[in-house]
């Protein structure tokens, strides 16, 4: 099989669970907190949408492995793999932003061969497959393409908090910080598709588990751009995570985390 033989599929997958997670927004939902030492929000609409996506693989591709956050992985070395965030960015799902988004990714022999960003309630989807990446929402459809900028000191940087950074990443952050010419705060996934969308420049995060990133990767090269961990490595693992739109910042942006 090929990446196009599961392109229907996965949008199926994301159709299905934006059915299931827009009854949950901006009604009173009970809240679960997964972390004993911080804040982790998980709620209704996050497990049941990971449940009907689960459903739905099982159904169609038995043999396929699943890692998903609310209910974790099975037969993870499996030659396919899908990985699965329901609510990326539940903190904004719960304060009734609508900045958070479905992350479906599949993985072939550990590397992410397609990924969807599908936010149900503004009906956008961002998805890519490395070579190439595409938007569809209430204004039609268009080819992702990040943009071009010489330096850091003409870049737009994103990340979703200082405050989940430890002290030392965060002392490493302020460096880039200080050195862009913009930084906002927030976004979880929207900030990596609107890197590929060409609106910003730079998103730097950390302590990033594989569901917060693998879909996002052939949304971000296949627009263009970079992602890799803060020493250069393959993002779809986790961990520290910086993307660019241009090769150049990314350089930049590595050498100021890593003084």
């Amino acid at each position: 099989m090929t990446v196009i033989d599961f392109t229907a599929f996965i949008g199926r997958l994301a159709t299905t669970s934006g059915e299931t997670i827009l009854p949950f927004f901006r009604t009173s939902l009970s809240i679960d907190n997964k972390s004993s030492h911080d804040f982790d929000p998980v709620t209704e609409a996050d497990r049941a949408a990971e449940a009907v996506m689960r459903r739905l693989i099982k159904g169609n591709f038995p043999r396929h492995g699943i890692v998903g956050e609310e209910f974790g992985s099975e037969n993870e070395d499996a030659e396919y793999v899908w990985v699965l965030d329901p609510i990326d960015g539940t903190k904004s799902f719960i304060a009734g932003f609508p900045i958070w988004g479905t992350l479906i990714a599949l993985l072939h022999k550990g590397t992410p061969v397609f990924g969807m960003m599908h936010q149900p309630f503004i009906r956008e989807r961002f998805y890519g497959d490395s070579g190439s990446a595409n938007y569809q929402g209430p204004l039609g459809e268009r080819k992702l393409a990040v943009r071009r900028c010489a330096s850091l000191g003409e870049a737009t940087a994103f990340t979703t908090s200082p405050l989940l950074m430890n002290a030392s990443d965060r002392a490493a952050f302020g460096r880039v910080e200080s050195a862009v010419r913009l930084t906002r705060y927030g976004g979880d996934c929207y900030s990596y598709c609107m890197l590929a969308a060409g609106h910003l420049d730079l998103v730097v995060e950390t302590e990033l588990k594989p569901y917060d990133i693998a879909a996002l990767i052939p949304i971000i090269t296949g627009a263009g751009g970079v992602v890799t961990t803060w020493d250069g490595k393959p993002a779809q693992s986790g961990g520290r995570i910086i993307a660019a739109g241009d090769p150049r910042v990314h350089e930049a942006a590595i050498k100021l985390l890593n003084s």
